[in-house]
């Protein structure tokens, strides 16, 4: 096991696995099983009984699976994690939790489109109740809070307004009240840890720059194993009642205990959410993901130097009204970038047309090597416009308040020679500023 603290060694090396101890495989195995067999019935006993860990059944948790968990909880300096079928999935049972019916959590109003739409239009079926903060003030989160708010809920660069999140200060208001911060840092690997500046959990769309090449689908929960579930009972109850399904257990003391480790969530999530639901990350998916973990550093790097250099040209355009990046906010946003993201900026860009949503949908269809698909974080580079697409079930106000404006274009800047991204870039939004030709009768 890598003891290194460097991202790019832990990527490789990060987590037990060295080698496959049956065949000496460097490789990750894909142990493409549903089951696995018990020794004794004792031994099955056990396992179901929560006495021992080990493998029982793929749906909760699978070698390939566990060799990729561990290199991302090394990653972000968590203590345990689990893998699940999506980004989505991820949000989902993040919330699920820590939270029923009855309860609320407080988050960020820079929220990606589909995770509104999941808060809004799904958890609210559930009886589980988002109220919404504008993260420009910290303090906003702590207004919304009442006996029933069990989590707050953010992302460290929101898509597609680039807003860069306080997470530490609204971790210092949390733990006031002992309710954790779970943040979604699927734009930002490597670039910030939240764990570092005090959230509690982390998750991701493995999809994203980690699996790196839009091949596979994956997310995952991170636990940071710094907060005390205990602490004041009455705010986090899943974690400090009895569990009827495993005969009374309470996790919030049970797996400390039979662990040794502070990490209740993340067991929670698999025995019960994973256990029930069903939303496993297949083997093969685990296999593609581990695969992209292996150069991400690399990529990310490169992602950032041509976003920034896109970024200086875009400002130079005539076409351009407005260029949306982390550190081309307010002077109190700015500030915030440069606090929490470390080794560049990210590789999303948003851009705001003259010509408002004919230009928005010129400039994409004119477009020649960036792909127009519903995906960020791809080694290619790719374009959307996504008030029609990935936000379109937003509506007026919504919108506006995740930043999207008619004319606005988010751009994903992939790793290709920054010479071709600007001349395809060029061509595009010159096409995007000429007007339409019209037949005459």
């Amino acid at each position: 096991m890598s003891t290194s603290k460097n991202p790019e060694t832990i990527a490789l090396h990060g987590g037990e696995f060295r080698k496959d101890q049956s065949t000496n495989s460097v490789a990750v195995p894909i142990y493409r099983t549903t089951s696995y067999q018990f020794d004794s019935t004792e031994h099955a006993a056990n396992l179901f009984g929560l006495k021992e860990f080990g493998n029982i059944y793929t749906r909760i948790m699978n070698p390939t699976n566990d060799v990729l968990e561990k290199r991302l909880a090394a990653l972000e300096g968590g203590l345990a994690a689990l893998t699940v079928s999506s980004g989505q999935t991820a949000s989902t049972f993040a919330i699920l939790n820590v939270a029923r019916a009855g309860d609320n959590i407080v988050s960020s109003t820079d929220l990606y489109g589909g995770t509104v739409s999941l808060f809004t239009h799904t958890l609210s079926k559930l009886g589980i109740e988002v109220r919404y903060a504008d993260p420009a003030d910290p303090s906003n989160f702590e207004k919304l809070i009442d006996d029933k708010t069990r989590a707050f809920y953010a992302e460290t660069l929101p898509n597609p307004y680039l807003r860069v999140f306080p997470i530490k200060e609204v971790a210092d208001i949390g733990k006031k009240y002992s309710i954790p911060l779970i943040m979604d840092n699927t734009a930002a690997p490597l670039l910030c840890k939240p764990i570092e500046h005090g959230a509690s959990i982390v998750i991701y769309s493995l999809t994203k720059y980690i699996g790196g090449h839009g091949t596979v689908i994956g997310g995952a929960l991170i636990d940071g194993g710094n907060f005390d579930w205990t602490a004041k009972p009455e705010r986090q109850p899943q974690f400090n009642e009895p569990d009827n399904s495993y005969g009374g257990v309470v996790w919030g003391k049970a797996v400390p205990d039979l662990t040794g480790a502070n990490v209740s969530f993340a067991v929670r999530a698999r025995v019960t959410l994973l256990r029930d639901l069903g939303s496993a990350l297949p083997p093969d998916n685990a296999f593609g993901i581990i695969q992209g973990l292996e150069t991400v550093s690399l990529r990310m790097k490169q992602h950032c130097e041509n976003a920034q250099k896109v970024v200086d040209y875009l400002q130079k355009n005539s076409n351009v009204e407005n260029v949306i990046y982390p550190t081309l906010h307010d002077k109190k946003i700015s500030e915030r970038a440069k606090k929490y993201l470390k080794g560049g900026n990210g590789a999303l860009i948003g851009v705001e047309l003259k010509g408002g949503i004919e230009a928005g949908k010129k400039f994409i269809e004119s477009l020649k090597m960036f792909y127009h698909v519903a995906n960020i974080g791809d080694a290619r580079s790719l374009a959307i416009h996504p008030a029609t697409t990935t936000h379109s079930q937003l509506n007026e106000q919504e919108l506006k308040d995740a930043g999207v404006t008619p004319g606005y274009v988010r751009l994903s800047i992939g790793i290709e020679h920054i010479d071709d991204i600007i001349a395809d870039l060029d061509q595009a939004l010159d096409a995007s500023g000429k007007p339409s030709l019209k037949a005459v009768s």
